[in-house]
């Protein structure tokens, strides 16, 4: 329990809390890109290796600023591929970006700094703007799944009219 409330409490240094205050938004990386920092942290180094109408698959390296402090990659990184990978599954040209209704995910392994993943998004159903995907990260050289996750999605869809 004290261990927990050291890593929750834990104190910024004096040139942090400074470099904090400063900061008043975060620039696009380029120019028209409506991407967050966010993402562009989370998904740099990600390569797409297929994409079919229902199904993407990419590749992952594990970058050391994705891992906690004993080299594992941090569960909130898996959860951003898994929303990131699944409503790109989704996304219809010319149209919003679908927002995140439900997510839920097994995390059943771990993976470290420098592994290859293998990430594949698969679409389970579409009824109306209501998607349904399944996105699954392994390891590419072991073939070991680190997690399973079933992501949710409603977008908007163009008028009949």
């Amino acid at each position: 329990m004290e261990k927990t409330k050291e890593i929750l409490q834990r104190k910024l240094s004096q040139q942090e809390t400074e470099a904090l205050s400063r900061l008043q938004s975060v620039p696009a990386i380029r120019a028209g890109d409506n991407s967050s920092f966010y993402e562009h942290f989370i998904l740099t180094g990600i390569k797409v290796e297929q994409v079919q109408p229902g199904f993407i698959s990419c590749s992952f390296i594990v970058p050391p600023r994705l891992t906690d402090s004993t080299g594992k990659m941090g569960n909130g990184a898996i959860a951003t591929l898994v929303d990131e990978v699944g409503g790109a599954l989704v996304h219809q040209e010319g149209l919003p970006m679908n927002v995140s209704v439900d997510m839920s995910i097994s995390f059943l392994s771990t993976a470290h700094v420098n592994d290859e993943l293998e990430i594949t998004s698969r679409l389970l159903g579409r009824k109306g703007g209501y998607s349904g995907t399944i996105v699954l990260l392994k390891n590419k050289a072991t073939g070991e799944s680190i997690a399973e996750g079933r992501h949710s999605l409603f977008g908007r869809h163009n008028s009949k009219m």
